[in-house]
């Protein structure tokens, strides 16, 4: 009997790119969609496994009376002590690892084989997601595009988009280290669905 291949998949791409919505196209091709930012969110709401290990190590004023971590003071705490961040990812990220590998690990249980990781930051965070993936699709258009899409579902101002993207990966970062690029550029969702169609046949879906 052969063993049935399973394919870890990176999703990646920048704000606006249309990354979430080639995420949910891959999930109706029978795709496990596992998405990093949603367990990094859930990770720090009330009740989440980081909040007593935040609280432990910045103190009771970065938890609000929800007992949710108080976003707006670690924002301030990480731009007035930049070693601050790397303290919070160090609470964050293992757990992120733990229940992303949970989740993939019940996914292959309940036979699948597709394992799609949904990670905004996995350029930025150098090796750590790379090595866990076997591919990695970059979703991708230009910078216009991107403002113009975060202005019409968001209401933000061009300024505050473009401050945004200024803390994520170039775009050339991005298609760097892309094994495919799924160019979502002036596409209707029909043309998007067929591309996303076309590539995720390659693994089987």
């Amino acid at each position: 009997m052969s063993i049935q291949r399973i394919w870890r998949i990176g999703l990646t791409g920048g704000i606006g790119s249309g990354k979430s919505t080639v995420a949910a196209m891959w999930a109706a091709r029978g795709a496990a969609v596992i998405d990093a930012d949603s367990i990094s969110r859930s990770l720090t709401a009330a009740g989440g496994r980081a909040i007593a290990p935040i609280a432990q190590a910045f103190g009771a004023s970065m938890i609000d009376a929800q007992g949710a971590l108080d976003r707006q003071a670690m924002r301030q705490e990480v731009f007035s002590h930049p070693e601050a961040k790397k303290k919070l990812e160090a609470i964050v990220h293992p757990l992120v690892s733990q229940i992303t590998g949970e989740q993939a690990q019940a996914a292959i249980q309940a036979g699948r084989e597709v394992l799609l990781f949904d990670i905004p930051l996995l350029v930025e965070s150098g090796e750590r997601w790379r090595k866990q993936v076997d591919r990695i699709v970059v979703v991708d258009c230009d910078a216009e595009t991107q403002c113009q899409r975060v202005m019409a579902r968001s209401g933000l101002a061009p300024d505050e988009i473009e401050r945004i993207m200024a803390q994520q990966a170039s775009r050339l970062s991005r298609l760097s280290v892309a094994d495919a690029v799924i160019l979502n550029q002036d596409l209707s969702l029909p043309e998007l669905e067929a591309k996303v169609a076309q590539l995720a046949a390659k693994f089987g879906l």
